[in-house]
């Protein structure tokens, strides 16, 4: 192809690998920025102290990188893949067109998501700033009509009002129950050492559902500040009330109580309500273990805790199992 089009053998070698450099960019791109976000948690870790050192800058930088992520596989499937390769979300979402470097960085940069998001797709960005995303269709119940909405300026006051007054809750209930149910005091020697495993798992679980709501404070007034910039307009539901969560950073109910796959192969009532029971369970366990390190912010805190989990105490059997080894009672 590059023959008949008059590129010698010369300028093929300067050419393809250029070409094959540029259909790789998206990935190239992932690995520069997901490997210069991983230095800065490391050089955050272990060069600046988390008690001295305020300045947390990691919550941009992980929005960033997404954003930079997220950008350049959409123009790789807008620019360097055929149409009928992509599924719809990636047609939907695919960017034709290289944007400029305002564009750019008003979408990496601006003011409304720049400390914590939600993450958003560039479309849905463009269409924003451009003025476009109100001349949304509804779609009926049977998916068969389309009717479009005159309305130009539908009004995010509610959908803010209801998004502040989960932000003043959960920061209430941060601020009251946290003090009384420290996260630090799973950690504690005392406390690792006389507490019984039951005793110590719930009190792993309290604590930290007592310290989620300050990231549901933050994500959900993050998404109030899209929706008063008058970002996030979804279009109208069948009853004609506005939708205003195409961007969101959290559902707080999917979070607390998580729907299954249960009804895909279990037909009894009764059985299905045990299963509800036994997966929940046992997914508040994992979650319960998994996010002690982003709870504490701090290495050896971190591995204080982990080296406790195989402890228990035995009573018929008078041993005592610790993180410093065995000790026999």
């Amino acid at each position: 192809m590059l023959v008949n089009r008059g590129i010698t053998s010369k300028e093929e070698k300067i050419v393809i690998p250029l070409y094959l450099a540029i259909v790789r960019l998206h990935l190239y791109c992932f690995v520069f920025a997901l490997g210069y976000l991983t230095v800065c948690q490391i050089t955050r870790v272990y060069i600046f102290d988390y008690g001295q050192y305020s300045a947390d800058f990691s919550g941009p930088m992980m929005i960033i990188t997404q954003k930079i992520t997220s950008l350049a596989f959409e123009i790789h499937d807008g620019m360097f893949r055929k149409n009928e390769d992509l599924t719809p979300s990636q047609r939907c979402l695919a960017v034709r067109r290289m944007p400029s470097l305002l564009e750019y960085l008003s979408y990496n940069c601006n003011f409304m998501g720049i400390l914590a998001g939600p993450l958003c797709s560039y479309k849905d960005y463009i269409t924003f700033i451009e003025g476009r995303s109100y001349q949304l269709q509804q779609s009926e119940a049977n998916g068969k009509e389309d009717t479009k909405y005159e309305q130009t300026d539908p009004s995010p006051n509610i959908a803010v009002a209801q998004k502040l007054l989960i932000c003043g809750l959960s920061l209430l209930f941060h601020m009251t129950i946290t003090k009384t149910l420290p996260v630090e005091y799973n950690i504690d020697d005392n406390f690792r050492a006389t507490a019984s495993w039951p005793v110590r798992f719930f009190y792993l679980y309290v604590s930290l559902m007592a310290a989620r709501p300050k990231y549901y404070f933050a994500w959900t007034l993050a998404d109030a500040i899209n929706n008063a910039a008058g970002f996030g307009f979804r279009g109208y539901d069948k009853n004609g009330v506005t939708r205003w969560d195409l961007i969101s950073n959290l559902r707080i109910q999917q979070i607390e109580i998580r729907n299954n796959i249960r009804h895909y192969f279990i037909e009894s009532p009764a059985v299905k309500v045990c299963y509800d029971i036994i997966t929940w369970m046992a997914t508040q366990i994992a979650i319960s273990y998994t996010v002690v390190p982003f709870v504490l912010l701090s290495v050896k805190p971190s591995f204080t805790f982990y080296s406790g989990v195989d402890c228990f105490y035995e009573e018929s059997a008078d041993v005592s199992y610790c993180d410093k080894g065995v000790k026999m009672l």
